[in-house]
Formats: C-alpha cells, structure tokens, sequence
C-alpha cells in the first residue's frame, strides 16, 4: 500500500513563501505523474498542479505563475513551492498520484494570514 507523507506547511503572512513537500512510498514513482491538491474548510478537494514522470507541468489557474511543482525520483520526493501567497491559498494541501487513486495521507495544513 502506498504511503503518502506531506510536510513543510505553516502559518505565513500574504505575500510569503512556503515549500511543501512529499515523500512518497512506492517503487514506480519514477513513471507516476503526481499532483498536489488542496482542501479550504467547507470547499471541495481542487487539484493545484500536476508534474509526470517526465517533468511536464500543469497548474490551475489560481497558482499559475505563483506555484512550482517540482520531484526528486532518485528520493521519491515530490514539492510544491508556493510564492506570492494570498490569503485564498489557506487550506490543507495533499499530494496523490494525478488521478488521486492513492489512500490520501494526513495533508499538511496552510494558513496565509492578510
């Protein structure tokens, strides 16, 4: 069963930075392509960004341009850094396989205060 272990979140002023990370337990993660999602309290689980196993990128448009998605396969290790933060971006952030078929971890929560 793959496991799925977020960190690096926090409580940041808008305009900061914050870098999320993931590591991520399975042998394939080489060829998975991965994505962040997020959760604000009473909205529903929206994806953030997705990355392959070749590095291509997507990003919804709310984080275009302030979010990179980035991964180490060589540490199973997938990251989101967050720049330009606003106060909308506040939520707990997960990290799944792009089709989120994974059990999902315990997210890492993230509070931009205005």
């Amino acid at each position: 069963q793959v496991q799925l272990v977020e960190s690096g979140g926090g409580l940041v002023q808008a305009g900061g930075s914050l870098r999320l990370s993931c590591v991520v337990s399975t042998s394939i993660f080489g060829i998975i392509a991965m994505g962040w999602y997020r959760q604000a309290p009473g909205r529903q689980l929206e994806s953030v960004a997705t990355i392959t196993g070749g590095g291509t990128t997507t990003y919804a448009d709310s984080v275009k341009g302030r979010f990179t998605v980035s991964r180490d396969s060589a540490k199973n290790m997938v990251y989101l850094h967050m720049n330009s933060l606003k106060p909308e971006d506040t939520a707990v952030y997960y990290c799944n396989s792009a089709g989120g078929e994974w059990a999902w971890g315990q997210g890492t929560q993230v509070t931009v205060s205005a």
